[in-house]
């Protein structure tokens, strides 16, 4: 069983839910390595500085912007920790939406979030919630050191957590050479639309993607296998990966913690995002332990 990506709680209003995220695809390209044709072995790539020609070791190597063309400004590490955001254990659910509301633009790569033991039922509940509301939850994850934009959904027996792309990392249509108007500005005649719309009629049926495989992939597979039983191979014993669990959780009384979470929202009324140094609105909760660790700092004072 694979190693989980990351550990910690799913959360929305008081609910909180342990649970570690999988991996939800599977890399089936076909990756090579370069090799020297005298002798076979393995290219290197080297850390070479541009104008001596000389190898230069990790500790002399520093991160740099380039702001313009061959002029650069170098970033310490401090300077990289500061814009990184606090690394937090949860997977914060700042709201539910429409799941058709959301264009397939916005999502990236798909996780399987598994419940840990004893948090079953917070886990199913909120499967069935978001499944008969038709709903999925918008939150954020930090994930090693980056703040990622993510949907939680619904799918058969599993929740999903969608990776998503923030606005800014898409391109405007609008900047491309896109057709607009009506079918008429374009001579589309209706006897042309209805012949087209009987055609989609006839190729339409149930989609069942076991159906369709990557034909390149298998075909390079096969000639990869007959030229290993042609001039051998070398095989490495593989290490068996160590299955990590995820903390249990109390049982809890649901409905209560359910009921505070409406009620709290009743109370306090959705706030614009004020400017900060990240995007998005914290969470009230979330608010209030600043407040207060602020005050008790004051009293100490």
């Amino acid at each position: 069983m694979p190693r989980p990506v990351w550990s910690g709680t799913l959360s929305f209003g008081l609910l909180n839910i342990p649970v570690s995220l999988m991996t939800g695809e599977r890399r089936t390209d076909i990756s090579f390595r370069m090799l020297d044709s005298r002798n076979q072995a393995p290219i290197r790539y080297e850390r070479v500085n541009a104008e001596t020609g000389e190898e230069v070791p990790w500790k002399d190597i520093v991160k740099a912007y380039e702001y313009d063309k061959g002029s650069y400004v170098v970033l310490e590490q401090d300077d990289i920790a500061s814009a990184a955001p606090e690394s937090h254990d949860a997977i914060e659910v700042e709201a539910f939406v429409d799941a058709g509301a959301v264009g397939p633009q916005y999502f990236e790569k798909p996780y399987v979030l598994v419940p840990a033991k004893k948090a079953e039922k917070g886990y199913v509940l909120l499967r069935e919630a978001l499944e008969k509301t038709g709903k999925i939850g918008i939150a954020r994850v930090v994930i090693r050191t980056r703040e990622h934009l993510c949907a939680v959904m619904p799918q058969g027996n599993a929740l999903l957590l969608m990776m998503m792309r923030y606005p800014q990392e898409l391109v405007d249509v609008g900047e491309y050479n896109i057709p607009a108007g009506a079918k008429g500005d374009y001579r589309i005649s209706a006897r042309e639309l209805a012949f087209s719309e009987q055609l989609i009629d006839t190729m339409s049926g149930e989609w069942k993607p076991d159906e369709y495989q990557d034909e390149f992939r298998e075909r390079l597979q096969k000639v990869i296998q007959e030229r290993m039983k042609a001039d051998g191979v070398v095989r490495r014993k593989s290490e068996e990966p160590r299955v990590e669990e995820g903390a249990a959780t109390n049982v809890v009384d649901f409905m209560t913690l359910l009921q505070q979470s409406i009620d709290r929202n009743k109370r306090t009324p959705a706030k614009k995002a004020a400017p900060a140094k990240k995007a998005g609105k914290k969470a009230p909760a979330k608010a209030a332990k600043k407040v207060a660790k602020k005050s008790a700092a004051r009293k100490r004072a």
